[in-house]
């Protein structure tokens, strides 16, 4: 057999490279670098095309609403979109040429529409500029920006009603106070707190008891958490307080970071009663006087209830103790029936308000 010569080529060459240990911290930090690039350049992309997006919206706006003829803005759009889809692609065809038209003229302000661009992508837009009125609007780019919520989560969260159920939860404690309307610039617990809540997720079946449904909230935390709203931390379960030697238990305590105070949560299976009230006042006062670290606002109370109970509520004026109170749903109806349900008592809270002479600005809902 004949010795293979010096100059054979293998039959088969490795190309895996190997890092060896002293390399690693060098890749760990060129990765990033390379990725942190990517991740920027993604957005500077991103924000550039909303921009445009929104430039060409201006314009054709400008030259529809120039005509008073209503077939010729059609008419235009569907000639444009042909046009510009053949040399520049789909995105420009006339279905999001209106989209475009109507996100300019639901953000004619340039200045917003350029921090809008650096948080939101052109996708986020399309769900919002779909939205019926401005209030929803911005209450759901407001949110989306500051929480960074997924194009998935921000619809998740208007399919689930979530600006319909923030402002009836505000409706009904400024009706409660009657006063002047909330501020809505800045972050209060009306803002935070929604009703009523969706904990279908719970998967909870007829004749469920408190305990039941305490421990289905901590199997499901992550989504109670998200139904709550961003901000909110999970602290303990069944919190002990021992008063006059008598041991006392909170069934929820979270702790919300913007508001930066304790948010006690109580559970209740039935409607809700006013013995309800003195409970949840103990519980804060004590929270108030053992769990409140410096610099902390005072500690606040949601209590969730399997119905709710308006005029009680309202008599009792908890709202200036710190207490909220909202019903919770284990099963959702149907989209019509809540669309209905929500509209009917945001009607009614706005009556109340009416009827106090509680000026509320027009054309919500």
């Amino acid at each position: 057999m004949s010795k293979p010569s010096a100059t054979a080529v293998p039959a088969k060459l490795s190309t895996t490279v190997r890092v060896s240990a002293d390399q690693t911290p060098l890749y760990d930090e060129l990765r990033k670098l390379i990725a942190s690039s990517r991740q920027r350049l993604a957005g500077a992309v991103n924000a550039e095309l909303t921009r445009l997006y929104w430039a060409v919206g201006q314009r054709l706006r400008a030259e529809v609403l120039g005509d008073v003829r209503a077939s010729y803005g059609t008419q235009l759009l569907d000639q444009l979109g042909q046009q510009l889809a053949q040399e520049f692609g789909r995105g420009f065809e006339s279905r999001n040429l209106r989209r475009m038209v109507k996100f300019a003229e639901s953000f004619p302000d340039a200045a917003i529409v350029s921090t809008l661009s650096t948080k939101l992508s052109w996708s986020h837009m399309v769900a919002i500029v779909a939205l019926k009125t401005p209030q929803a609007r911005q209450y759901y780019a407001q949110q989306a920006g500051q929480e960074g919520w997924s194009v998935r989560e921000l619809h998740h969260q208007i399919e689930r009603k979530a600006f319909e159920r923030i402002e009836l939860a505000a409706l009904q404690t400024l009706s409660a106070a009657q006063t002047e309307p909330i501020e809505t610039s800045h972050t209060t617990p009306a803002l935070v707190f929604k009703d009523p809540y969706f904990l279908d997720f719970l998967g909870l079946r007829q004749g469920h008891d408190e305990a039941d449904l305490e421990s289905a909230i901590l199997r499901q935390l992550e989504a109670f958490i998200l139904e709550l709203g961003r901000g909110f931390a999970f602290v303990e379960r069944q919190k002990r307080m021992v008063i006059d030697g008598e041991d006392f238990y909170l069934d929820l305590l979270f702790y919300h970071r913007r508001l930066c105070r304790l948010v006690a949560i109580e559970l209740k299976l039935g409607r809700f009663k006013a013995a309800h009230k003195g409970q949840m006042e103990l519980y804060l006062k004590w929270l108030d006087k053992f769990e409140r670290q410096p610099g902390e606002e005072a500690p606040i109370g949601l209590i969730l209830c399997a119905e709710s109970s308006r005029e009680q509520v309202e008599l009792l004026q908890m709202h200036q103790d710190g207490i909220t109170v909202a019903e919770y749903w284990t099963e959702l109806p149907p989209k019509a029936e809540l669309e209905q349900h929500l509209h009917q008592a945001l009607l009614e809270a706005r009556e109340r308000l009416a009827r106090r002479g509680v000026l509320l600005d027009g054309g919500r809902g």
